[in-house]
């Protein structure tokens, strides 16, 4: 079996390479730091790669597998982490000049889990400084570019991730979504991307805006997302917000088919502006689940849009990182974040109180609606990829990032759990994806769903030998 075989490979074709002798850990963590090598270079996913650690790592795992005591399923598999997420012994620099180069001394939650889960941690991807942004640039490290087209952005925050996913440099990917994070990176990518219901994969230290944020996975198949989420969707104590509860096994409802199903699509949620190509392409999935055996209804949830009451918080978030730096280290902070902090300065307290009233009621509204439907169906993104280094598309009369992707923190306000589903191409080759969101605690419905998409209509990834001779895919 050659090295490029193993590097194409999912999480459940790897076990069973593992579990039979065919190959092993080691050679499949060589063969995803080879593809790190031909393609970051390019696409700048990665922006710390621990090679002495992943083989050492690999190693250990490879001497478990054939002693027949593997610590888990995922024993050996190659994963990344966020460059926001603390791994022992590895920089978080959050995409920040602020940020110390130092190895952090301790574990995250998802660190510690795969850790001890005998996953092989190949290093940190690229995100924004501090996750502020739906694209991947900073300071420190530059943007991070889409597979399918390198002039183009993968979305953020969590883009490095994506792009690591869709060229398949590891496997396994974590990201982290406060208003879009995993799902619009996962869109503009073309490949899945899942926010649990928030507490159920515990995060530590939490971010700014806590009430908000959501570790997830970005994967190519829904199966690899379930089997990471057996790992890292368990509690940990040290998240003030973590919960109990979840499922014992997070894809146990994956070879249920759709049948039954009540969804509602929604192409525009009752106020989005939306691209012809994307709607027309999400309508195209629309109908497809109805050929599956699913009930889908078009109709609106019923509320207008969110996005004062999103920015209310993410503002004031910004805020809290504005004012805790320095007036020096101030100076070093991504311009755009520093405008957000001081459009929250001019708010008050009570705005912040009836920013929380309302959403209590968006949550509600939504909960209800959920009681009719057991899924919400839309677009995962309003927009195309659009060029890089720019944080709204040129030309379109945008501010901020939550205009152009007004589907995804309505889900983060309600702390719900949803998915982005890789659905097809715009006419210029662009992937598109859409947004399966459930009510809270019904993770397994969504991954349900997802899968059965996915099954009957696989996905697509970006020609790896066009990308590896520096082309632009597209």
């Amino acid at each position: 079996m050659s090295d490029t075989d193993l590097g194409t490979m999912d999480a459940g074709q790897l076990r069973l390479c593992f579990e039979s002798g065919v190959a092993s850990p080691l050679e499949a963590t060589r063969a995803a730091l080879e593809r790190i090598d031909r393609f970051n270079g390019v696409v700048n996913a990665y922006v710390v790669i621990d090679r002495e650690g992943a083989e050492a790592a690999a190693k250990a795992s490879t001497r478990r597998w054939r002693e027949g005591r593997p610590l888990s399923h995922l024993d050996g598999v190659p994963v990344s982490l966020k460059d926001l997420t603390e791994s022992r012994g590895l920089p978080a620099r959050k995409g920040s000049l602020t940020e110390s180069a130092a190895p952090c001394e301790r574990d995250s939650p998802p660190a510690r889990m795969l850790r001890e889960a005998g996953a092989v941690i190949l290093g940190k991807t690229n995100t924004p400084e501090f996750g502020w942004k739906a694209i991947t640039d900073n300071r420190i490290f530059g943007a991070t570019a889409n597979p399918w087209h390198t002039g183009l952005t993968p979305g953020g925050s969590s883009g490095g991730a994506a792009v690591a996913a869709a060229l398949n440099m590891g496997v396994l990917h974590q990201g982290g979504d406060s208003g879009g994070s995993i799902r619009i990176p996962a869109s503009f990518c073309g490949v899945f991307g899942f926010k649990p219901t928030f507490g159920w994969v515990p995060e530590w230290p939490r971010s700014k805006e806590a009430s908000l944020s959501h570790l997830g996975p970005l994967t190519r198949t829904v199966p690899d997302a379930a089997r990471m989420l057996n790992v890292m969707g368990r509690y940990d104590y040290r998240d003030p917000y973590a919960l109990r509860g979840q499922p014992q096994d997070w894809g146990e409802e994956l070879g249920e088919g759709v049948e039954g199903m009540r969804i509602a699509f929604s192409p525009t949620l009752g106020y989005a502006r939306v691209e012809p190509e994307v709607i027309e392409c999400v309508r195209r999935a629309a109908r497809r689940l109805e050929e599956l055996g699913a009930e889908v209804e078009e109709i609106d949830p019923g509320f207008e849009s969110p996005i004062r009451i999103f920015n209310t918080l993410w503002f004031t978030a910004s805020l809290a990182v504005y004012r805790e730096h320095g007036e020096r280290q101030r100076r070093l902070l991504d311009p755009g974040l520093v405008a957000d902090a001081k459009r929250a300065e001019r708010l008050s307290a009570l705005d912040m109180f009836y920013a929380l009233k309302e959403r209590a009621r968006l949550t509600e509204r939504l909960e209800h609606f959920n009681q009719r439907y057991h899924l919400v169906m839309t677009p995962s993104v309003a927009v195309r990829p659009f060029p890089l280094n720019r944080d709204v598309p040129p030309d379109a009369g945008m501010r901020d990032w939550e205009e152009w992707a007004p589907f995804s923190y309505p889900f983060n306000l309600s702390q719900q759990p949803a998915a982005s589903v890789p659905c097809g191409f715009t006419p210029c080759g662009l992937p598109v994806g859409f947004q399966l969101a459930g009510g809270k605690h019904d993770d397994t419905r969504v991954l349900r769903v997802s899968n059965a998409y996915l099954t009957a209509f696989p996905p697509s990834f970006p020609d790896a030998l066009d990308l590896a001779r520096g082309d632009s895919a597209g």
